[in-house]
């Protein structure tokens, strides 16, 4: 019996390979991964994981949960080939796995920085070994170049300030933060990381990186020269397509596949961070999200699906970053809508509603210390859902519940 195939032992992945478990499939389950480790948890690597004595995994499953459940774990091997017509995948050790559906769950690598110059001190965070050799870098005394002032880069320069390493964030855009928050809360995370002593270098493009083995030496667009022992290059991250474009399969942005997270080829599905997919709430737009909460959902949701659940993904998407005692949170996406509403709340936290032209919820980013925004960014989820029209003075009040215009 061929079985559930499952490429990349990811969040996705990992999630998918329980949930198949836990909807009763008896037939044979495995999961393909290219690291050494169990499937594990991405977002501590840029934040917990970087601050203790030692970066520590956060699997999501053991070694003896996976035999109890019977799912083999293939791990340190990747996928080479996809025969669909055979329905074979082979790895590359040699062997080949035979499917009944089959689940890419390939994730995303690092955008690499497309210039001469880059040396073993430049480098990339996207697994456990990745923050393993940088984490050895944080330290007193340490100077650290971040270039790119995204979520990744300025959760490495939170961590990397609190173990005393002297940081620069290179940003080629006018601001931090440009795609997905609102230049309000960017700004607010900018004058924490100001305070905690970080230097920000915005609207500055690359002109050179010398790395001699020794140390880097970052030349800016204007002249100036930012001089690290380590430079961490966060500019983004690419979806990991090829074995999918290979096989034959759609490629836009990710592996293109419907609601159901299935592609052209109605045994082959992908989710998570490698797959583009439309987005009921905003009117079928095609999105593609690098999200933990994203992959646990499709993980679980592509298990339904291969089982023939038939089930359409109607997630809004939600986002988090931790920063100094800061906590920013996402609903929806940022860059929908045309009028904003703010909602002050206690402890200078505070609320942005982005309503569309016709006055539907569209999306909502908060910023505040520890769990403030928490509550009202679950129950806005729940009102972009539903594709509720508030009335933005009642979003914007904050004598008005939340829970009230659910209910309305």
């Amino acid at each position: 019996m061929a079985g559930m195939v499952i490429i990349g032992a990811g969040e996705c992945g990992g999630r998918a390979a329980l949930a198949l478990r836990d909807l009763g499939y008896e037939g044979p389950v495995t999961l393909v991964g290219d690291e050494p480790h169990l499937p594990y948890e991405r977002p501590p690597l840029s934040k917990d994981a970087m601050t203790g004595e030692a970066p520590v995994i956060k699997a999501i499953a053991s070694d003896e949960l996976f035999a109890e459940r019977s799912i083999r774990h293939i791990h340190s091997v990747r996928a080479v080939a996809i025969d669909r017509a055979a329905h074979l995948v082979q790895l590359s050790d040699g062997s080949s796995l035979s499917y009944d559906k089959l689940l890419l769950a390939t994730g995303s690598v690092p955008r690499k920085l497309p210039m001469p110059g880059l040396g073993g001190r430049c480098v990339y965070l996207r697994t456990f070994n990745d923050a393993l050799a940088i984490r050895a870098h944080l330290s007193a005394g340490n100077r650290v170049a971040v270039i790119g002032g995204g979520f990744i880069g300025l959760e490495l320069a939170a961590a990397a300030r609190k173990l005393g390493a002297t940081v620069t964030v290179i940003e080629a855009q006018p601001r931090i933060l440009m795609r997905g928050v609102p230049a309000e809360i960017a700004e607010i995370i900018h004058k924490a990381h100001e305070a905690e002593g970080v230097a920000i270098r915005t609207g500055q493009g690359i002109a050179a990186i010398a790395d001699d083995g020794k140390e880097v030496a970052v030349t800016l667009a204007d002249g100036q020269t930012v001089v690290a022992d380590l430079a961490v290059i966060g500019i983004g991250a690419v979806p990991v397509t090829a074995l999918a474009a290979e096989a034959g399969l759609a490629i836009d942005n990710g592996i293109a596949v419907d609601e159901h997270l299935r592609t052209a080829d109605p045994d082959i599905f992908a989710a998570g961070d490698c797959c583009s997919f439309p987005l009921a709430v905003y009117g079928g737009r095609r999105v593609r999200l690098e999200a933990w909460r994203n992959a646990q959902e499709q993980g679980a949701l592509a298990a339904k699906n291969m089982l023939g659940a038939d089930e359409a993904h109607a997630a809004v998407p939600w986002f988090w970053s931790d920063q100094y005692g800061l906590t920013l949170q996402i609903a929806g996406l940022s860059d929908e809508g045309k009028s904003i509403v703010r909602r002050d709340l206690d402890d200078g936290a505070f609320i942005l509603f982005r309503l569309a032209e016709d006055g539907r919820l569209v999306a909502a980013s908060g910023i505040g210390p520890g769990n403030a925004v928490a509550r009202d960014i679950r129950l806005a989820e729940m009102l972009i859902a539903k594709r509720a029209s508030p009335a933005p003075e009642a979003l914007g009040s904050q004598a008005v519940k939340l829970k009230s215009l659910l209910a309305a």
